[in-house]
């Protein structure tokens, strides 16, 4: 999770039982929320709403006007634990919000629609994809997101140990090794397996990865580099 190492990201946190997006920025002078976004979504807001003025606060291009703080509790789901805050949000009058269409019509301005659709059907996607936004995932996400595309493997670890098991673990051409670090590499740009640190808890056991070529398979990672490799966090 990006909220653990410290860096800007966005994210979805739980808000009085309800799922909402959230960013975090480590450069951020203070937490804040817009008066459009809390009419939206919290009818009952400006009871909550504490009176202070907050200031000097500016964004790149102009003043940001303040009418006042309020408390949200929120939730941040992960698997080891939930971490909950309790953070004073700015209420700003005047700041934009993006709706999740617009962005996502945005998005869509880049790419391209097979030629078999009609003018009808391309109009009709934006609003296909918002409705089955679960099955897709952005770049920044992990493939684990898309519902629907789980990743079942299975490890033997009983005796007799499968053939591939006994093998060398490591291989001796320099090459097949270069390409070995090449897919491990790979696999963990998609986030299908992080690397731990020693300190740190597996709490699953990791599959090997195995790789092939001609028929032959060549195993890339031994018993003694369960402790490297995890399963990423989805």
């Amino acid at each position: 999770m990006e909220y653990m190492r410290g860096t800007s990201t966005k994210m979805t946190v739980c808000i009085d039982n309800a799922q909402h997006p959230y960013k975090t920025d480590i450069g951020a002078h203070s937490s804040i929320v817009a008066r459009e976004y809390l009419q939206k979504h919290f009818p009952n807001w400006e009871k909550q709403l504490f009176p202070k003025k907050a200031k000097n606060l500016k964004s790149a291009s102009r003043n940001i006007t303040s009418i006042g703080t309020i408390t949200k509790e929120i939730i941040i789901h992960h698997r080891k634990g939930n971490i909950r805050l309790n953070p004073e949000f700015v209420v700003l009058e005047d700041a934009h919000i993006q709706d999740p269409l617009e962005e996502l019509i945005n998005e869509l301005k880049g790419g391209k629609s097979s030629a078999k659709l009609t003018s009808k059907q391309k109009l009709s996607l934006p609003k296909t994809f918002r409705e089955n936004i679960p099955d897709f995932a952005i770049g920044e996400e992990p493939l684990g997101k898309m519902r629907g595309h789980n990743i079942e493997l299975y490890l033997d670890v009983e005796r007799p140990y499968p053939p591939v098991l006994r093998e060398p673990p490591y291989p001796e051409s320099l090459e097949t090794r270069r390409e070995i670090d090449k897919n491990v590499n790979e696999l963990l740009d998609m986030d299908f397996i992080i690397k731990i640190g020693h300190k740190d808890i597996v709490e699953v056991t990791t599959a090997f990865v195995i790789t092939w070529h001609d028929g032959k398979y060549r195993l890339c990672g031994d018993f003694r580099s369960l402790k490297n490799y995890n399963k990423a966090d989805r």
